[in-house]
């Protein structure tokens, strides 16, 4: 037997084991369905590197893991929906779609590379009405888990689980959603992230055309004041409030995402990664 041979079994367990270490160092994120779309939820220090991203109309990303690693499929979800629904139609460009590419994407690197992708992935896409809302969790192997209105992953993602499965219900309010959330990423006895470290984003069905929508700054925090005070759980307004940023995303012309981020719909690029903040110490590190 040659020096230093190894089992393809055992390789295929060493590389799956060095990438849930990786991903088991990244914050926990959370996506579950309210009574108005899909909401993403994730603990995030850095105001530059994004954990919850637009990828076309209906479509949002979250990942977890080295943040060069998830960018480069983001990247790749963008181009593919922008040439797909350009070159075809838009409502050709599904969620399902973007899944199965990226399990292909994944499975392959697994398989071939010497190192498999430090990341786990959700693709949602949310419906004219609730039971067209989907919500896709893909390991870094490439396995796809169809989800039912919630999905947790990351460094403690079976504990998140738990308490969401605990406290989650059909059709809440979007106040609701975002304290079960909240409540979920929290050990128990801890203390929530305070509102500029955490990044929070919706599919809400209700907005015309792009759906995709991020809670910052005052909207943010008048949404968290009606969790902590117990008011009526109202869903906030969907449109834009003047000189807020709008969200970021596909806009549908071929070739609309590049290096940069990929530009949304209005012709907006998102800022490039300009530098590491808060624990990053890279933008290779998990996150």
């Amino acid at each position: 037997m040659p020096f230093g041979y190894a089992s393809p079994e055992q390789i295929m367990r060493d590389k799956a084991d060095y990438a849930r270490k990786g991903i088991a160092r990244g914050r926990s994120v959370v996506v579950l369905q309210y009574e108005d779309g899909i909401l993403f939820v994730a603990p995030n220090p850095s105001r530059a590197l994004h954990k919850i991203s637009e990828i076309y109309d209906r479509i949002g990303f979250a990942a977890v893991g080295r943040y060069n690693e998830f960018e480069e499929l983001r990247l790749g979800g963008i181009r593919y929906a922008d040439i797909n629904g350009y070159t075809y139609d838009r409502s050709d460009v599904t969620g399902r779609g973007l899944a199965n590419l990226y399990a292909s994407n994944l499975g392959r690197i697994f398989t071939e590379s010497i190192k498999s992708l430090e990341v786990e992935v959700v693709v949602a896409e949310v419906g004219d009405t609730p039971d067209g809302d989907a919500i896709y969790r893909l390991t870094f192997d490439g396995s796809v888990f169809d989800e039912h209105g919630f999905a947790a992953m990351g460094g403690q993602a079976d504990a998140v689980a738990t308490r969401l499965k605990e406290r989650y219900r059909e059709g809440m309010p979007l106040a609701d959603a975002l304290e079960v959330a909240l409540t979920a990423l929290t050990e128990p006895g801890g203390e929530r992230p305070p509102v500029a470290q955490l990044e929070v984003a919706v599919l809400d069905r209700n907005r015309e055309h792009r759906k995709f929508l991020r809670l910052t700054g005052a909207r943010l925090e008048r949404l968290l004041s009606q969790v902590s005070g117990g008011g009526a759980a109202a869903q906030e307004p969907a449109e834009e409030p003047p000189g807020a940023a709008p969200g970021e995303g596909a806009s549908g012309a071929a070739g609309a995402s590049g290096a940069s981020g990929a530009a949304g719909a209005s012709g907006q690029a998102t800022p490039p990664p300009t530098g590491p903040e808060g624990d990053i110490d890279d933008g290779s590190s998990p996150l």
